[in-house]
Parts: structure tokens; sequence; C-alpha cells
């Protein structure tokens, strides 16, 4: 019962001394004088303003915990805002600090507003406020907890039971490139925190950081969880690192969830997730299949000392398999190298078809500029891709960009029965572009109609490109457009007119002086077995002089211009009848032989024009029948003198 009886008076006594402790710390305690003290502090060592409107607000049982209210930091000098919050709260468990232990029970703060400055030279606007201010002074900075006998204290222990920021809102803002890029809504929340100064280890039970995102069309929620957070001052690893975005922009919608452990060299500053797996979900109405998902599978490895990052990302959907190695070998500025591999690949049942209003709508500006700054190389293999109708084959291509200037080389790949082989380039300075292409085998008249939607020709064989332009836009690229293209095809037809028919028709035009003027007709068409021809590229309009094609009883030559910015032409074909051939006029075109029939195609692309010049042509078949005449009659008068000189000889 002694025993008892000592302990509760020592209970007792300990009762009484914290209560002497908490009304003396009340006595004390004076917050005016604090906020008065800090904010000298502030403006003496660092040059900024610190104001504290709120109330500092003490409070000792359950946990000692300070309450502030609104508080603004200024930027150095006093001039422009850096920091400011609504309130903040920190309640620290009041057993552990008779022990010099501290052991915050919450960190609460809302309405956190900063902004970090990169300025022109380089530097930071925190810059000074995580330089160590006596040492830059030359002093020395005070040992933590040391007594009134100079003795260290025992290292500092930490056990903090959650923090949470809510409402929070970070600027990043870049003076040189004139960048700026803010988040907010953000909120950010912890299990519990544990540090050990002594064994220098940190455990984090989890970690959740949560942000709105809005603006460029873009609108949904970002989520970032770290759990199982352990390490020590040089090494670091998480259990579990997950990310998940859901996001809506117009009318599509995107789902993602990756996550991956995390180990972490913090003296090598190296980093590696060695399992990401995940998947992205698109939803779209207007996508023909609606929905679709990707599953994500990779590992990700980085040396933040040597700037260096590599990626593996594989995923497979439909009957598409993709592959893709990344390798960052500098971060500023960034050279980037990649290497990308799909099997196949039909983009157009992924993207929504444009609808009427997307394609009437006002035409969008080309601008190069992104590829200022950049350095990338990489090899793209593909084994077929369908995109806007084009269907590809056994794609490879070769890309470096570097000093502002895109190069394709080389570029190949298989399409419509034939193989193209050349490059491409694009150059920000002045927005221009060049290509070369030598297509050799190709089916013209599937290409042009996969491609351009026009069904102007048909026929097989080699065509040569060597253009280029520049321009703000594709109706300013076609305008500039210039070099030079030449087209070889065998076995085809020019679509639209059948000059055999037409030649059929002219017995009994050809004493009319009218020119005949017909449209563009689907099914109508001029067959041929050879067709040559080059052209001459400047300011977006294709000259030819030297058209050459030819059929069993035809031969057609012709010159001309094809206006590609302004979307029409204006050629003279001359057909001329070299023989007879059943399938292609017969006995009719017998009386045409030898004569030339010029043909002008001008309108519209969309509506072409065939105009049969009959004035022109009847001058030359009254030529040809008075020169007829004339041999003729030099025919009779020989022959009468052949007669008459044999009367006279006798012969």
């Amino acid at each position: 019962m002694k025993a008892l009886r000592i302990i509760g008076i020592a209970f007792g006594l300990v009762l009484a001394l914290l209560a002497v402790g908490i009304g003396t710390l009340y006595a004390l305690f004076d917050g005016d004088k604090i906020k008065g003290e800090l904010s000298r502090a502030v403006l003496e060592q660092k040059q900024r303003k610190l104001d504290i409107a709120g109330k500092l607000e003490l409070s000792i049982w359950p946990d000692v915990s300070i309450r502030v209210g609104r508080l603004t930091l200024s930027e150095p000098g006093g001039k422009e805002e850096f920091l400011a919050l609504d309130s903040a709260r920190v309640a620290v468990a009041v057993m552990p600090l008779l022990s010099k232990q501290v052991q915050v029970q919450r960190v609460e703060v809302s309405g956190l507003k900063a902004t970090l400055v990169k300025k022109k030279d380089g530097t930071l606007n925190i810059a000074d406020l995580l330089d160590g201010g006596a040492e830059k002074q030359g002093g020395k900075q005070p040992a933590t907890g040391v007594g009134a006998g100079g003795t260290a204290s025992a290292p500092l222990q930490i056990d903090i039971a959650g923090i949470k920021v809510a409402n929070a809102q970070f600027t990043w803002r870049d003076e040189k490139s004139g960048n700026t890029t803010a988040l907010s809504n953000l909120d950010l929340g912890t299990g519990r925190v544990q540090v050990d100064g002594a064994r220098q280890t940190l455990a984090l039970e989890s970690l959740s950081f949560a942000a709105t995102l809005a603006g460029s069309g873009l609108n949904g929620q970002a989520k970032l969880v770290l759990s199982g957070v352990e390490g020590t001052a040089q090494t670091m690893k998480i259990g579990k690192l997950a990310f998940d975005l859901d996001a809506k922009s117009g009318e599509t919608a995107i789902k993602s969830h990756l996550d991956s452990p995390v180990a972490a060299d913090l003296a090598r500053q190296t980093v590696a997730l060695e399992k990401i797996a995940g998947s992205v979900d698109i939803t779209n109405p207007q996508m023909p299949m609606k929905q679709l998902k990707l599953p994500l599978a990779g590992n990700l490895r980085a040396d933040l000392a040597k700037q260096t990052v590599a990626l593996e990302l594989a995923t497979q959907f439909d009957e598409s398999k993709i592959a893709t190695k990344l390798k960052v070998a500098k971060f500023a500025p960034l050279a980037l190298g990649f290497d990308l591999d799909i099997d196949q690949l039909n983009m157009d049942k992924y993207l929504p078809p444009k609808s009427k209003e997307e394609k009437a709508a006002k035409e969008g500006k080309l601008d190069f500029s992104a590829l200022k700054g950049l350095d990338v190389n990489g090899a793209i293999r593909i084994g077929s891709l369908q995109v806007s109708r084009l269907k590809l084959a056994r794609l490879n291509a070769k890309i470096n960009l570097a000093g502002g200037r895109l190069d394709i080389a080389p570029l190949t790949l298989n399409l419509y029965e034939g193989a193209a082989n050349g490059s491409l380039s694009l150059n920000a300075a002045g927005n221009t572009v060049a290509l070369r292409q030598n297509l050799a085998g190709i089916s013209i008249n599937p290409l042009m109609k996969d491609l351009a939607d026009k069904d102007l020709v048909e026929g097989r064989g080699n065509v040569t490109l060597d253009i280029n332009s520049h321009g703000d836009s594709v109706t300013a690229m076609k305008k500039a457009l210039a070099g030079t293209a030449a087209v070889s095809l065998k076995d085809g037809a020019i679509k639209g007119i059948n000059l055999a028919q037409s030649l059929r028709d002219l017995k009994g035009k050809l004493g009319a002086k009218q020119d005949s003027t017909q449209q563009a007709k689907a099914g109508d068409k001029t067959d041929f077995s050879e067709l040559t021809a080059s052209l001459k590229i400047a300011n977006g309009i294709a000259h030819n002089e030297d058209l050459a094609m030819k059929s069993p009883f035809l031969r057609i030559s012709g010159a001309g211009d094809i206006d590609i910015g302004g979307g029409q032409m204006n050629y003279v074909a001359k057909a001329s009848v070299v023989g007879t051939s059943a399938g292609q006029g017969g006995k009719e075109t017998d009386q045409l032989k030898g004569l030339t029939v010029p043909v002008r195609v001008s309108g519209p692309f969309e509506n072409l024009a065939y105009k049969i010049e009959f004035g022109s042509m009847v001058e030359d078949v009254a030529k040809a029948r008075l020169e007829e005449k004339k041999q003729e009659v030099k025919a009779k008068v020989e022959d009468k003198l052949k007669d008459k000189l044999k009367g006279l000889f006798g012969k």
C-alpha cells in the first residue's frame, strides 16, 4: 500500500508540474510579439516581407498546436508576392517532448499559393531560402538541441501521424522562354511519417497527391499515390507508385492507371521502375469501335547525375502489337533516341471521322517552331499501316531532328502494288518542307483515290517527285509548291472522256465550225498502252510540254498548266489518229487517219470539262484536203505528160 501511495503522490506531482507548465506557457505566449519577431527576422535575413494577418493561436491539450491564419511572404525586396496561405496548423504530442522526441500529430495547410520563377540567368527565386544564411555570412549554424553546457542533444526523432494540404496552387514561370505553367486545386495527404535522425531512416505509410486539370480543352482529375515508402539517406524503396488519370476533352474520355515498385539510390541519383503495369482506356462515341483499351507493360531506369533515362514500353490491342524503346542522353537541351516497332495498325479504326462542320472549318495554321531546341533520333518500323485511307506496308524510316530541322531519311515503304524510296524534311526556318520520292510499279488509280479522292487516271508505272514548299497553311504550301515531277505509266486510261467515241461522232461535225464541250463522265475513259510526262512546278503551278500517250490507233501529245494551288487546270491535248482498231472506233475513224484533234481540258479538279476544238480542226482538215487535191492534180498532170511523151517518142 505504501508503494501505491508513493506512485500516486509522484503522479500527482507530475500532473501538478504539467499544470504549472501549461499555465506558464499560456502566460508567456505572446502571439503578436512572436509575429513581430518572425517578420523582423525574415526581413533582416532574407529581405522578404512576412505578413501574418491572422492570429497565432496556441492549444495545449490533448496536443500542443499552433494555428495561424492568413499569411503572405514576398519576393526578395518585398515588391511581389511569392507565397500565401489561408491557414495552417501544426499539432505535436505532449508526452514525447519530455524525452526529446517530436511526434507531430497533424500538419494542416489550406489555400497555399506559391510561384516558382526561373530567372533569365538560370537562378531560382527561392535560392535565398535554400542557402544557409549564417554560413553564407561566414558564421556557423547553431547545432540543434545544444543545451546550456554546450553538449549536443540526441538526434531528433520525428513521428508525424499525418499531413494534409488542401486547395493548393503552384505556378512555374520561366522568364527566359516566357512559358508559364499553373497547377490548381491540389490536394496532398499522407499517412504516418517517421524519421529517425540517429539511423537516418525514413518510413512513410502512404502519400497521395491529387490535382484538378483544367484548360486547353482538357478537364479532369489526376492522382498520384505512394505506399510502403522506406529508406535511408542513401537508398529508398517504394512498395507501389500508382498514377491515375480521369479526364475528358470534348467527346473523348480518357482513363488511365499505371503502377510500379520503385527503387532509388539517392547517393548515385538513380531511379528504377522495374515493373510498370497498367492500362489506358479511351472512349469516343464517334470512333467506329466507341472504346479503345491499351494494356501497358514495361520498365524505366533513370540516372539523374548523368541525365539519362531508358524506357521500354509495350502494348497490344485488336490485332496490333506495339513495342517502343526511349533513351534520353541529356535533359537540357533534350537529346532523345527511340525505336518504335509496330506489326500492323489501322488508324482509321480509332480516329473519329471528321464532321462536315470540321471539314468546312477555317484552315488551321502550320507552325514548325516546335522543332526548335530538340535533339531526337530514332527508327520506325511498321509492318502494315492504314491512315486517312492510305494503305502502306513494310514502312521503314530513320528520324533525325536537330537544329530545328527534321529529316526522315531513308524513308522506304510498299504501297499499291509498288514500292517507294526517298526522304522527307521539315525545317522550322521558313516553315519549309521538302519531299523526294521514287515510286516504282505503283498502281496509280487506287493511290489517287485514297490520297486525294480523285478518279482521273488508271495505269501502273513509275512516279518521281522532287518538290519543296513553304508557308503557314496547307493552302499557302500548295501555292508556293516548286520542283519537278515525272510519270511513266503503262496499260491504263484517262478517266472522264472517251476519245474513241468522240472521234466516231466527229464525221457529222466536221462541217460545223463550233467547238464541242462535254463535262467529264464517270463511266468514260480513253485507253492507252503507254503514257509519259514531266512537270516543272513553280508557285504552285505545274507546267508540262512533253506529254506522250500511245494507243493502238491514237497518239496524244499535249502542253498546259495544272494549278495545284488553285485546284484547277488548263491543258490542251492533241490526239492524232495513226491506225484503226475495232474496239477504239473501227472503220469510222479510217477517214481521220493523220488528222490531229485538239482537246482542251479545263476547270476545277472536281468538275473538269473536255472541249474538242473543231474550229481549229476544220482548218487543218481543209488544208489537208487542199493538199490532197494538189497532189491529185499533180499526179494527173504527170500522167498526161507521160502519155504525151510516149506519143512523141513512139513509145
